[in-house]
């Protein structure tokens, strides 16, 4: 059974219970779901007899610990019987999320010899002659590997290629059901970035593009950038560029609200992780030249100190981690923005307050902000998390999908500086300026525009600067 789609709650939980057919026994139940504070949702009946009646009860608990206790106490409930439990996420999991489904039936003969052999040697000897048929005539043209090895899975840690898994098939649905493109999770059983750099080498041939997802900083920035040395198709980390494109869209639109300009404000990024940084370099390519970037212990890098042209050149070599200077709290005095990519509920009220007037605060540590909303929304002018419980939501689904698709239509070698620019601007303007408001900076995830709009310009960008293999059509499809 699929878990239906009605409101989202991380732990909801239904249980089937047989009471005994006799005044008091459901009055028992939900006497201990009360006790118990649960947000009570549907009551289904299943079957009635005589002697009892099968219910169907699902409710919202605070934890899965809060779920395992009710689940007990239910259990011991005079007259009932407890049959099953079932948690509506691993429901949706069983099985997997995702299959290989053909795109023509085999049912004859005929059909079998023209797909598989004799019919497919004449495919691959094509293919041997001229091997950009490949693209043409295999799923290689349409297709990214999204690859992990479990070293960061979300925020969850080290927890190894398995446990990546459900996190990599969730990404592969994001693309098919956005992009259209056909994605493949491989979680590698090594963490050895020689092993992993090979491997992915080694099945590059399948693949139109690399989407790299959870691996752990520093070892990410290394193994993406001798692939993209190393391999002629896009390869990209989504942690690191997806985050910047979509913090700089919103950002676009932010500062259009607060009437600033990008080049005149001071920038404070908390956590210098792989999302920091690629953030931060992605911020002052794209014209932001007061910047302030802290770890835990404090400021690790400023462009006053710096330099702006060495900070755009080689961001990594500017880096002080062993000599952290002012805390996160002084670096705000007089900032304009915040941008939040580290640890839950680091800052209060009080320290939003010491930056400058029309505050811009971007809190995306998951699931719990570095500010709590509730404190937050009373000392911003515009908010921001990673949240979708919250007005915008900034999400990577935003970029990836357009991404991929563009330069996957254009067989791009690469995936520039130019064409994440170019994807940004596309996200940001798709925001019109009669929408445009503290409450909404950023579009839907769900919006269709999104794609479309970002694979468009992703695809012009990969055309101008001269690492598409394919041109578009006047109708912006591909030739």
């Amino acid at each position: 059974m699929v878990p239906d789609s009605g409101p989202y709650s991380n732990y909801r939980l239904t249980v089937r219970l047989e009471l005994k057919n006799k005044p008091g026994v459901f009055e028992r139940v939900v006497r201990t779901l009360a006790k118990e504070n649960v947000s009570l949702g549907a009551i289904d009946t299943v079957e009635v007899t005589r002697r009892e009646i099968t219910r169907d009860i699902t409710f919202d608990v605070s934890n899965e610990a809060h779920g395992k206790r009710i689940i007990g106490r239910l259990g011991r409930i005079k007259d009932v019987a407890l049959v099953q439990a079932s948690d509506r996420i691993f429901l949706l999991h069983l099985g997997g999320k995702i299959a290989v489904q053909p795109k023509i039936p085999i049912k004859t003969r005929n059909q079998l010899s023209m797909a598989y052999t004799p019919g497919v040697a004449r495919v691959s000897n094509a293919i041997a002659e001229e091997p950009s048929k490949v693209y043409q005539l295999t799923v290689k043209g349409n297709t990214v590997a999204v690859v992990s090895d479990g070293s960061a899975i979300l925020g969850l840690g080290n927890l190894g290629p398995e446990a990546a898994l459900p996190v990599m098939e969730g990404k592969a649905m994001l693309f098919k059901e956005f992009a259209g493109i056909d994605a493949w999770p491989i979680c590698l059983a090594t963490q050895d970035t020689d092993e992993i750099v090979n491997t992915v080498k080694h099945i590059a041939p399948v693949f139109g593009g690399i989407n790299l997802e959870d691996i752990s900083y520093p070892r990410c920035f290394e193994i993406e950038n001798r692939l993209k040395r190393e391999l002629d198709i896009p390869v990209m980390h989504d942690d690191q560029h997806g985050t910047a494109v979509v913090v700089l869209a919103a950002l676009k639109n932010a500062l259009k609200i607060v009437k600033k300009d990008i080049r005149k404000i001071k920038i404070v990024v908390s956590g210098i992780g792989a999302a920091g940084v690629a953030v931060s370099r992605f911020l002052l390519e794209a014209g932001a030249v007061h910047l302030v970037a802290c770890s835990r212990k404090g400021i690790v890098f400023s462009t006053e100190q710096s330099g702006l042209r060495a900070a755009r050149k080689d961001f990594m070599a500017q880096i002080h981690r062993d000599r952290p200077g002012e805390s996160l709290k002084e670096a705000l005095v007089g900032a304009d923005v915040f941008i939040g990519l580290s640890h839950a509920n680091i800052l209060e009220a009080k320290d939003v307050r010491k930056m400058k007037k029309d505050r811009i605060v971007f809190a995306m540590a998951n699931p719990d902000p570095e500010i709590a909303p509730q404190k937050a929304l009373k000392v911003s002018r515009i908010y921001a998390t990673g949240r979708s419980d919250i007005p915008n939501q900034i999400n990577n689904a935003l970029a990836f999908p357009g991404i991929f698709r563009g330069a996957l239509d254009v067989r791009a070698k690469t995936i520039n500086e130019a064409m994440k620019l170019a994807a940004a601007d596309a996200i940001a303007r798709l925001v019109s300026r009669v929408q445009l408001g503290e409450e909404y900076i950023i579009p839907s995830i769900f919006d269709k525009r999104v794609v479309i709009a970002v694979a468009q310009a992703v695809s012009r960008a990969a055309i101008q600067t001269g690492v598409a293999r394919k041109r578009l059509r006047k109708d912006n499809s591909s030739l």
